[in-house]
């Protein structure tokens, strides 16, 4: 082989010698670059499977006044959202504290898209409630601002009224019986002479009625539920054989409950008009109570007795979302 040839091939040796090595550190360059990227990808899906969910807003409740409700009759929870009511949860009360329908303290409810509530509704339910719509009694509202609702029951979307404006009066007497004998064993919401009606009621909205009271021995005895103060009430269990005038009122003559004694006499008696949810889940008066008066100890028959404005100390609270 002459010079020139053998030059010639110590050239391309060499350069074949080049490529083989940019190959090779090409080929572990890309291995370098391919565990990069699986390493990059990896810790992405590690990243995207262990991203915590955010939850639902919740909503929580500063309430006062609320009672204990029995006999499975419970409070529900509405936010009002794009104009549909959405349950927000069941519950009740227990000395003070709100609970589920089990007992167990609630410290606040989820609620999807709480966010978007206009106004926040608490309805009293009646046993076994399964379905998704509010009942008719609805207690208190509130409009949401800035996060929170004050709830009243004077909002419109509950009673409507805060009962500021209640009067009334009533007088002792036995219609029933026809004769003038126990007259102070009967009360009657009218005013004499007349007889005319004697209550200043706000109209209520469906799922409420009003019911009279009298005190007896200690015990609250019903004279009747109503909706309108001119017209008879829906009971007369205690009532003599004759017709009672067509007011709210009650003679108590005969089936006297347990612990009263019939006929009696009520002087010095406390009468009260309650505001009850309809269905009622108690024999006793509701918290609601606009009107409370006390006959004289010295009463005499067919006399005007003014009952005073006890609307006071109303139920409500403050429905927060967040």
């Amino acid at each position: 082989m002459n010079h020139k040839n053998s030059l010639r091939m110590a050239v391309l040796v060499l350069a074949i010698g080049l490529i083989a090595a940019a190959c090779g550190t090409s080929e572990e360059s890309g291995d370098e670059t391919t565990t990069t990227a699986a390493a990059e990808t990896t810790t992405t899906a590690e990243t995207t499977t262990t991203t915590t969910v955010m939850a639902d807003p919740m909503l929580t409740l500063d309430i006062t006044g609320f009672p204990a409700l029995a006999n499975g009759v419970h409070y529900e929870n509405w936010a009002i959202i794009d104009g549909v009511p959405v349950s927000a949860g069941k519950f009740n009360v227990a000395d003070g504290t709100i609970v589920d329908l089990n007992g167990a303290p609630i410290a606040g409810l989820s609620v999807a898209d709480l966010e978007t509530a206009t106004t926040i509704v608490v309805t009293i339910e009646p046993a076994g409630d399964t379905d998704a719509v509010p009942s008719d009694t609805h207690f208190v509202a509130g409009d949401v601002v800035d996060g929170s609702a004050e709830l009243s029951i004077s909002h419109p979307a509950a009673l409507g009224t805060d009962f500021a404006t209640a009067a009334g009066s009533v007088i002792l007497a036995t219609p029933t019986n026809g004769d003038d004998t126990n007259e102070l064993s009967g009360i009657w919401f009218l005013a004499v002479p007349g007889p005319t009606q004697s209550l200043d009621l706000p109209m209520l909205p469906a799922g409420w009625k009003y019911e009279g009271w009298a005190v007896i021995d200690g015990t609250p005895v019903s004279t009747g539920t109503f909706l309108d103060v001119a017209a008879a009430d829906d009971a007369a269990p205690f009532s003599g054989p004759e017709p009672g005038p067509p007011f709210p009122g009650e003679d108590f003559l005969v089936n006297a409950p347990e612990g009263v004694t019939l006929p009696t006499d009520l002087s010095g008696a406390t009468i009260v008009i309650s505001v009850e949810p309809d269905p009622d889940d108690s024999p006793l008066p509701f918290i609601l109570k606009p009107l409370v008066g006390r006959v004289p100890d010295n009463a005499t028959d067919h006399e005007n007795y003014e009952l005073g404005n006890n609307a006071v100390d109303l139920p409500g609270g403050t429905a927060r979302l967040g």
